[in-house]
């Protein structure tokens, strides 16, 4: 049930580019306090509905407090200012080397080799749905971007590793969600014109990110991680780009490509590659 609880996490994630064209004009870090302050919401419904005490002491220690924010906030911080020095296509492609680094980072001795080779078949795949058509040529003059771009892939593949192996309660992801919320809210007013005539199309659009891929998922990510087969959810994790380009075309905001369904086939091969027993000589643990 947990694996099952990581997968709607990707899932969620995979509709992220449909729900963020609903709020394409919203100061990005507005944004990101909106959708984390619905995410910090979350954890009071929970409290509320399982008759809970609101105000609990955050079960989380100094370190788990940074990697925690750092995760949250510093994933998306290093994103956005990504998206400003280097073009999208490339900076995508970089930041989801971040289910290779994961994979490493939880594989045995004897599985490294088999999840290092299934890690790479996934990226080939993600590679076909996010360059498309188009060429990709790293180029000297987008340095910063795609240094940030590869910050990205470390800080949630550590991120991600990290919440595995941390045994505080998953509603703490509540109280992280507040300390993002009021951090993206001090960058948005420092550094962003405030906005707040959002219509009705933007509302939902922050509501269902909220709660979906910019706040939910997050819990149902973490949950996955600590009771799951974190490295099944990390081979499928490619699926999210391919989820986002499936939704975007069958709502007429993509064209169908057969690179879909060669991605489809490149990401699923590498998670047998890494989770199960496909190439001969693999040991089982």
């Amino acid at each position: 049930m947990a694996t099952f609880l990581g997968v709607i996490a990707i899932f969620m994630w995979g509709g992220l580019a449909i729900l963020g064209s609903y709020t394409v004009d919203i100061p990005p870090f507005q944004l990101l306090f909106l959708c984390f302050s619905l995410s910090t919401i979350l954890m009071f419904i929970k409290r509320i509905k399982t008759r809970q005490a609101l105000l609990t002491k955050p079960c989380l220690s100094l370190s788990q407090w940074l990697i925690g924010i750092v995760g949250l906030f510093g994933f998306h911080f290093c994103y956005f200012i990504a998206l400003k020095n280097a073009p999208a296509i490339e900076v995508s492609m970089i930041s989801y080397l971040w289910p290779v680094l994961f994979v490493l980072f939880i594989s045995s001795k004897e599985n490294f080799l088999f999840s290092l080779i299934g890690s790479l078949v996934g990226f080939i795949g993600i590679g076909f749905v996010i360059a498309g058509n188009e060429a990709i040529s790293l180029s000297q003059e987008y340095i910063i971007g795609y240094s940030l771009a590869a910050c990205c892939a470390f800080i949630w593949s550590f991120y991600s590793w990290f919440q595995s192996k941390a045994k505080n309660s998953v509603d703490d992801i509540g109280w992280l969600s507040m300390a993002v919320a009021l951090l993206s809210l001090f960058v948005h007013t420092q550094f962003e014109t405030s906005h707040w005539n959002f219509t009705a199309q933007q509302w939902l659009g922050i509501l269902l990110l909220g709660i979906g891929p910019v706040g939910g998922a997050f819990y149902l990510w973490d949950i996955g991680l600590k009771k799951g087969n974190r490295k099944l959810l990390a081979s499928l994790s490619y699926c999210a780009p391919l989820i986002s380009a499936v939704i975007l075309s069958l709502a007429g905001l993509n064209t169908w490509s057969i690179n879909i369904l060669i991605s489809l086939f490149f990401i699923l091969l590498g998670a047998l590659i890494s989770s199960g027993n496909l190439l001969p000589g693999r040991r089982k643990n």
